[in-house]
C-alpha cells in the first residue's frame, strides 16, 4: 500500500513554498508572543512536523485506497462532528473541539477534505449525462448540507461557508447545469430574511459592521477598525520585525489566528504582503495545474476541490482583515495558529502531491 520512493518525485519548488509560508508564520507568531517561542511557536512547529509526517504517508499511499474508502472517511468525520454536539468543549465562545487528552481536534476542519473526497468519488462514477439529472444530485447535496448545518450550530459560520463553497465548486466542474446554480442563488436571495433569524447576534453585528464600519468602532467594529489601522501603519516596508505597535500594545485582537496577516503587514509592510501573496499564488497555480494534468475524473475533482478550498481560505482571510468581507473567523493557511488546521492542510497537500506524481494516472477509479 505504501511506496515511500514516491517522495523522491514530489515537486521541490512546492515544498520550498510551503516551508517559506510556514517559516513566515512562525516568525510572526514569535513576534506576537513578544519575542518568545511560547505559547505559540513551539506548538505550531511540532504540529507542522507531525503534518510533514502525515504528508509523507499520504504521498506514499496508493490513491486507490482513498477512492475505495472515501465514503467511510466521510462517515467517520461526520460522526465526530455529531459528537461535538454532545461531548465537545467550548473555547473562544464556540463548541468546535473534541478533547482527546493529548490534543484537541476540530472535526469541521477535517470534514473539508472528507467532503471533497466523497463528492469526487460520487461524481467520478457518473457519466456526463447522468450528472444533469436532479435525482443524482440529491445525495451529494445531503453530503454537503449535513456538515454545513452542524458547523453552523457550533457556531462556525466561516467553516460552514467554506464547506458549502468547496462542495459547490465540485458540482460546477462535474458538469452540473447552470440552471441548478441560478435556482440555488435565487432561492438563497429570497430566503435571506429567514436565514437572518438563524444567525447569532454577534454574527448579525459583524455583517452590519461590514456594511457600516464606523457605526460602532469601540465595540462590534473594534476588530476591523484596529486591523485597518495596523495595515495602514505598516507602510511599504513595515515597522520592522518585533516592532509592530498595534499588535504589541494589544490593540490588535486575535493576532495569532484570524488577524495574523494584519500583524505581519504592520511589521513587514506592503512589500512583505506581496511576497506572501506571491507564495500563495504559486501554490494555487500548482494545484490547478495538477488538476488540469490529472487524467482521471476522481483525481481531477479532488485536486480542484482542495485547491479551490485553499484559495477561499486565503481570499476570505485577507479580504476579511482588510474590511472587504465580514469577519467570519477564517484562518490564513500555514500561518495562523491552529493544530487541526495545520494537519488538515498538510494532509491536503499530500493528496495533491500524490496526484501530481507520475504513475498516479495508472490508478483505476471505479
Amino acid at each position: 500500500m505504501f511506496n515511500f520512493r514516491r517522495l523522491l518525485y514530489v515537486n521541490r519548488t512546492i515544498i520550498g513554498v510551503i516551508l517559506a509560508i510556514v517559516f513566515i508564520g512562525l516568525i510572526t507568531l514569535f513576534s506576537a508572543a513578544n519575542g518568545n517561542i511560547n505559547p505559540w511557536v513551539t506548538k505550531q512547529f511540532l504540529r507542522f512536523i507531525l503534518g510533514v509526517m502525515i504528508f509523507g504517508v499520504i504521498v506514499a499511499s496508493d490513491l486507490r485506497w482513498w477512492i475505495q474508502n472515501a465514503y467511510l472517511i466521510y462517515l467517520i468525520i461526520l460522526i465526530m462532528l455529531i459528537l461535538v454536539e454532545f461531548l465537545g468543549f467550548v473555547g473562544m465562545g464556540a463548541q468546535r473541539w473534541l478533547d482527546f487528552y493529548f490534543f484537541n481536534l476540530q472535526p469541521s476542519e477535517l470534514m473539508r477534505v472528507a467532503l471533497i473526497l466523497c463528492l469526487a468519488r460520487h461524481f467520478s462514477l457518473l457519466e456526463v449525462d447522468e450528472v444533469r439529472h436532479l435525482k443524482n444530485l440529491i445525495f451529494p447535496l445531503l453530503l454537503i448540507f449535513i456538515p454545513v448545518l452542524l458547523a453552523m450550530r457550533q457556531p462556525d459560520l466561516g467553516t460552514a461557508i467554506l464547506l458549502l463553497s468547496s462542495g459547490l465548486s465540485i458540482f460546477f466542474v462535474s458538469g452540473v447545469p447552470w440552471w441548478f446554480f441560478a435556482t440555488g442563488f435565487c432561492a438563497v436571495v429570497c430566503a435571506i430574511p429567514v436565514l437572518w433569524n438563524f444567525l447569532y447576534d454577534y454574527q448579525k453585528k459583524r455583517i452590519l459592521i461590514f456594511l457600516n464600519p464606523e457605526s460602532d468602532p469601540a465595540h462590534a467594529g473594534y476588530h476591523i477598525s484596529q486591523s485597518k489601522i495596523a495595515l495602514g501603519s505598516g507602510g511599504f516596508f513595515g515597522k520592522g520585525w518585533l516592532k509592530g505597535t498595534q499588535s504589541h500594545l494589544n490593540f490588535l485582537p486575535e493576532k495569532q489566528t484570524d488577524f495574523i496577516f494584519t500583524m505581519f503587514a504592520e511589521e513587514f509592510g506592503l512589500f512583505g504582503c506581496i511576497i506572501v501573496i506571491v507564495l500563495f499564488s504559486i501554490l494555487l497555480l500548482w494545484g490547478f495545474t495538477v488538476a488540469d494534468h490529472a487524467r482521471h475524473k476522481f483525481s481531477k475533482l479532488v485536486a480542484i476541490g482542495i485547491t479551490t478550498t485553499l484559495f477561499l481560505y486565503v481570499f476570505i482571510n485577507i479580504s476579511m482583515v482588510m474590511g472587504l468581507l465580514p469577519v467570519v473567523g477564517v484562518p490564513l493557511p500555514f500561518m495562523s495558529y491552529g493544530g487541526t488546521a495545520m494537519i488538515t492542510l498538510m494532509l491536503s497537500m499530500g493528496v495533491l502531491a500524490n496526484i501530481s506524481i507520475p504513475g498516479t494516472k495508472k490508478y483505476i477509479e471505479k
